[in-house]
């Protein structure tokens, strides 16, 4: 059960209005890093986790995003003021309404189309979706998800904050991104509470290829980058290229066995669209050749 608490869990302190920056701190809130998909990813996983433990901190985390994204919706409400009494009352004339609500940016997805409230959208427009949610119901791989997802907030966070000089905002941002760091960290720690957590899930990889490199990106004898990614006692390095095909050891081809009728009707068709290499047919392209055609 969620309760409303008014006050926000954190101060917003805005100086002055700005609709472009409005806009761009859309991405954290309907955006495929922001706070609403990150709620959902969470509160999603931890409806479906049965350890009792994990399901706590998803739940938590997910309910805080859930007022990270009021935080944010705030934020931008209050850039949005200006614009948003003008937009509605019409006190300017068109073409100064336009610049107001613009401000050289995307503002006007923001002012125009809802009223200069906070939109579920990123800062380009495009509505939010549930696709942003990669949720798969297996923890170690979820986890490991949403660490990365966490990583790549605090990042939003940081170029956000870089674009500003309002210092009430700069605050507010500084403290959303540092929660996304603690957020990284709860996730890894519960990530490695759970024992062998690698490779996710429960069927072990093919040992044969779960050692193997392959170093499929060469130019011409100069030797590769080598790393701990590529390079060790963990490691089967193969820079050979006959070597890299049908490494399973058949003919590298693909095949499949039909039943008589259905290999018939195969062979019927095959030579029915079969092509002829050595036509040279006079087309149409041909025939209405102009310049700059090349040669036909």
């Amino acid at each position: 059960m969620f309760m409303h608490n008014k006050r926000l869990m954190y101060t917003v302190r805005v100086s002055e209005p700005n609709a472009k920056l409005a806009s761009l701190m859309l991405e954290q809130f309907g955006g495929p890093d922001g706070e609403l998909a990150a709620a959902m990813r969470y509160f999603t996983q931890g409806l479906g986790d049965d350890d009792p433990g994990r399901k706590d901190m998803l739940i938590d985390i997910a309910t805080e995003e859930l007022s990270h994204l009021e935080v944010i919706g705030s934020i931008i409400a209050m850039l949005s003021k200006g614009a948003r009494g003008k937009l509605a009352e019409g006190s300017e004339d068109a073409t100064d309404l336009l610049a107001t609500l613009t401000e050289g940016g995307e503002s006007h997805t923001l002012a125009l189309l809802y009223g200069g409230g906070p939109a579920l959208t990123n800062s380009a427009g495009v509505p939010w979706t549930a696709a942003y949610v990669d949720s798969r119901g297996e923890p170690t791989a979820d986890l490991r998800s949403n660490m990365a997802a966490e990583a790549r907030t605090k990042i939003m966070y940081e170029r956000l904050i870089n674009i500003t000089d309002d210092p009430g905002v700069k605050d507010a941002l500084g403290f959303l991104m540092t929660r996304e760091v603690a957020h990284q960290k709860s996730f890894e720690n519960a990530l490695q509470a759970i024992e062998n957590t690698f490779p996710p899930g429960k069927m072990p990889g093919m040992e044969r290829f779960a050692n193997t490199y392959y170093d499929m990106s060469q130019d011409g004898g100069a030797p590769a980058p080598r790393g701990p990614w590529n390079q060790g006692g963990q490691w089967e390095y193969v820079d050979d290229r006959e070597a890299q095909a049908a490494v399973d050891g058949g003919d590298g081809q693909a095949s499949v066995q039909l039943d008589g009728g259905e290999q018939d009707a195969n062979d019927r068709f095959a030579a029915r669209t079969r092509s002829k290499p050595d036509s040279d047919p006079t087309t149409g392209a041909a025939l209405g050749a102009g310049p700059g055609a090349g040669k036909v």
